[in-house]
């Protein structure tokens, strides 16, 4: 393992739509961080969306890796160790973090820039042709070599292979969370999951943890739509195209549930148009959550809140890593959560364009790259 400056490719954003494959300088860590030789490392709507974000940016937030090196005071991480990556890092200290909301953390966010100030890992220490150079989420993991604070850092079981284990720190992390942490779904409840990519079977994923009596898929293609039933849904529904006000889809799922809706509705697919459809699947009194974390305008009538429905925008599953992932581990030991089956797909970096084209076209489920 390398222990002075680390050179290897990355992926870099130009901002501006466009992406190239560019060799980056990683600094050793300093106090309280850590170098993760990056392995793999999840692909998702956020990625693409990050190609227009401020550049130049290396691109990546779900990854998995083995420990190359650690700074002073970090304990518990051994040189060589395969570890798991997260982008919700919190701080332990700040107006969030005190009072339990630990996945708003403002020194992961931009409200801690002029507050808290960044550790070296976020202020230089990640250098491309000789100039400092963000990191999406912090982590940017389609690179060789990422540096990141401890907080960001779990230890993965021996058993877990890291290239199935990338998809953790987000997709699965977002989807089973925002059912079992966010919705609480408890035993009995109904589902409906609009979006089976890789949110939305890990929403379906969580909800059969919980319980669900009723887990309603819905999705434009058939072979995602029985990936889900696999999974765990009860019920498929094929969206139409002929359908553009979701007359037919919103009956179909009253139908399902005594005409009534259901306990709780998912969005899952990263379309804003979408965003607000949870609000007519869900009941009186019911949850519409929207997972995706999709950008963009959404319009609605107002009576589509009636009555006592919550709308909830809900960020990374409610994630408190040292509570959650542990969970997730030993569900995915027990057998009860797949992981393995979810990714469809893996590609060589130099073909990110191909796994872009794969899940916007949805001929993927979840797409993974090999680092290297």
């Amino acid at each position: 393992m390398s222990t002075g400056i680390a050179s290897g490719p990355a992926i870099i954003a130009d901002g501006k739509g466009g992406f190239a494959i560019e060799t980056i300088e990683v600094e050793p860590p300093g106090p309280g961080e850590v170098r993760v030789a990056i392995a793999a490392a999840g692909v998702c709507h956020t990625d693409h969306a990050s190609l227009h974000w401020p550049g130049p940016l290396v691109m990546g937030h779900e990854g998995a890796g083995h420990v190359e090196q650690v700074g002073e005071g970090v304990r518990g991480l051994e040189i060589g160790q395969p570890v798991l990556l997260n982008w919700a890092i919190p701080c332990g200290a700040c107006f969030q973090c005190a009072r339990g909301a630990a996945t708003l953390c403002e020194r992961t966010h931009e409200l801690d820039v002029p507050r808290l100030g960044n550790s070296r890992a976020h202020a230089g220490a990640t250098r491309w042709r000789g100039r400092p150079v963000e990191r999406s989420f912090h982590l940017g993991t389609f690179a060789r070599h990422a540096l990141v604070r401890a907080e960001a850092v779990t230890p993965l079981p021996a058993e877990l292979p890291v290239d199935a284990a990338c998809i953790l720190g987000c997709a699965v992390m977002t989807g089973v969370g925002s059912a079992v942490n966010v919705a609480a779904v408890a035993p009995g409840a109904s589902v409906a999951v609009l979006g089976c990519g890789g949110v939305g079977l890990n929403v379906i994923q969580g909800a059969r943890i919980s319980g669900a009596r009723t887990i309603i898929a819905i999705d434009r293609v058939q072979a995602r739509l029985e990936r889900a039933r696999e999974l765990g849904a009860t019920h498929l529904l094929l969206a139409a195209d002929d359908d553009p006000q979701h007359a037919q889809l919103v009956a179909a799922v009253r139908a399902l549930t005594e005409g009534r809706g259901v306990d709780h509705a998912f969005e899952a697919t990263g379309t804003a148009a979408l965003a607000l459809l949870p609000l007519q699947l869900a009941r009186n009194g019911g949850d519409a959550l929207q997972v995706s974390g999709a950008h963009g305008t959404a319009a609605f009538e107002l009576p589509q809140l009636f009555w006592n429905k919550r709308y909830m925008a809900p960020l990374y599953g409610d994630c408190v890593p040292d509570r959650d992932f542990p969970r997730l581990f030993d569900w995915i030991a027990r057998g009860q959560l797949e992981l393995a089956s979810l990714i469809s797909h893996r590609y060589p970096m130099e073909a990110l364009g191909c796994a872009f084209d794969d899940m916007l076209a949805g001929r993927s489920m979840k797409g993974v790259l090999r680092i290297a």
